[in-house]
């Protein structure tokens, strides 16, 4: 209980001095003085505050990239996060505004941290578009009029409150599939090459922080392989030993075919995540690294474009992104660079598969004494993807009989799965298999 006191303090401090902010200000323009009891109050708050601010990243605040966030900053983002979080903030906000405007304008920013006309230029430099609250995603501001209201980003808000892991971006789909390193079959360097990625993650404060380390973006990995050797499963198992969310993107959702479109779904994904706790993993990497062919008109030059900015934006994300690739060949070697890890992802041997077997069919079902699943391994070269598809098939066969899972039920299920791939096939393809298909 005192740990979880300690990270919600400060918040609850920030919350307690701008409600006392606005009510002083609703006094004021009733003519009325403040009085010597509620000065020293306020100035105890302020101190408190200031103290608790110093240990930042152990509260609910560490939740947001606040790194090198002035005082003054600090102050407005309370104030626009305090009507999200505390309800009767928002209607005093609406009382000393009016127009039922819930969020704090530059105008009353003004009151609320009495700033003197003399002052308030600092105040209009940091909400201007190269301050610090803009240029971090922090916050909204659509009219630079005084009376226009100032609103913290909804990903703030959601990344505060701790409900990152749902938030709607635009172009990407939240993977929920959470996963240990136990469940992941892959030898043992490949395994270790993960690791290693996850420490790019873990320990980037250290590096490039406290040893001043050169600050790049990512880190980028390159996860490549046939379809069904688990780079996605890999990126779950990443997001889950890190805590973070998985995001995959749908680059047919960005690219528009109006100029100038595609640029901005990308800028609107990327500010999305910015500073968010979140693992993006973006498919068919070799669309965006494919070997450059020639440039023969306008599209062709707008198109190169597109993907330059897109290189551009997830070169320079400070957050760990998974690009994943079928045909690694056809991947320009000039790009490689760009990637902080390689992992190639191969077909599993007889033992991998043996174990992919064993732990893909539910563990409750029953299975027929007479199943071989060592045999079925043995014969039968399919990737991960396609064992799990052919597992739950079998399953669903037997549950359908009200029976066990047995060698037949795992033909079938095998055969169909093998017939996905839309080339002509054989029975002599299931091997032993062959004679318990009817």
């Amino acid at each position: 209980m005192k740990n979880q006191e300690d990270i919600l303090l400060p918040i609850y401090c920030e919350w307690q001095r701008v409600e006392r902010l606005a009510f002083n200000v609703i006094s004021q323009r009733a003519g009325e003085k403040i009085s010597s009891d509620e000065l020293t109050q306020m100035e105890r708050l302020q101190k408190q505050t200031n103290e608790l601010r110093l240990n930042w990243k152990k509260s609910q605040w560490g939740r947001l990239e606040l790194d090198g966030i002035s005082p003054l900053a600090w102050d407005i983002m309370s104030c626009l996060l305090a009507p999200e979080f505390v309800p009767k903030i928002a209607i005093l906000y609406r009382q000393l505004q009016g127009n039922n405007q819930l969020y704090p304008s530059a105008a009353l920013l003004q009151e609320l941290l009495a700033f003197s006309s003399d002052e308030v230029g600092e105040l209009l430099d940091e909400l201007n578009y190269d301050g610090f609250l803009h240029t971090n995603k922090l916050i909204q501001r659509d009219e630079f009029s005084p009376l226009a209201p100032i609103i913290a980003k909804k990903t703030v808000i959601a990344q505060l409150s701790g409900r990152q892991h749902n938030l709607m971006i635009p172009g990407a789909s939240l993977v929920t599939q959470k996963v240990s390193w136990d469940e992941l079959v892959l030898d043992d360097e490949r395994k270790l090459m993960l690791s290693e990625y996850v420490d790019w993650v873990k320990y980037r404060d250290v590096v490039v922080e406290q040893w001043q380390g050169l600050d790049i973006g990512g880190p980028l990995a390159l996860f490549s392989g046939p379809s069904g050797t688990g780079k996605t499963f890999a990126a779950s198992v990443i997001a889950s030993e890190l805590g973070w969310a998985l995001y995959r993107v749908d680059l047919g959702m960005l690219v528009s075919k109006y100029i100038g479109e595609t640029e901005k779904n990308l800028n609107v994904l990327f500010d999305a995540v910015h500073g968010k706790k979140i693992v993006l993993q973006i498919d068919e990497a070799d669309s965006l690294f494919g070997k450059r062919g020639e440039v023969r008109d306008a599209r062709d030059r707008y198109a190169n474009m597109e993907v330059s900015h897109l290189l551009s934006r997830i070169e320079s994300h400070r957050g760990p992104i998974i690009l994943t690739t079928n045909l690694r060949d056809h991947i320009d070697s000039a790009f490689t660079r760009r990637f902080q890890m390689i992992v190639t992802f191969q077909r599993p041997d007889k033992k991998q598969r043996l174990v992919m077997w064993d732990t893909l069919l539910p563990k409750k079902a029953p299975r027929a004494s007479a199943l071989d699943i060592k045999a079925i391994a043995n014969d039968i070269n399919m990737t991960g993807g396609s064992i799990r598809n052919a597992a739950l098939h079998a399953a669903y066969l037997a549950a359908a009989k009200g029976g066990e899972i047995g060698m037949h039920e795992m033909a079938k299920a095998i055969w169909r799965e093998l017939n996905k791939e839309g080339r002509k096939r054989s029975r002599s393809d299931l091997g032993h298999l062959a004679e318990h298909l009817s």
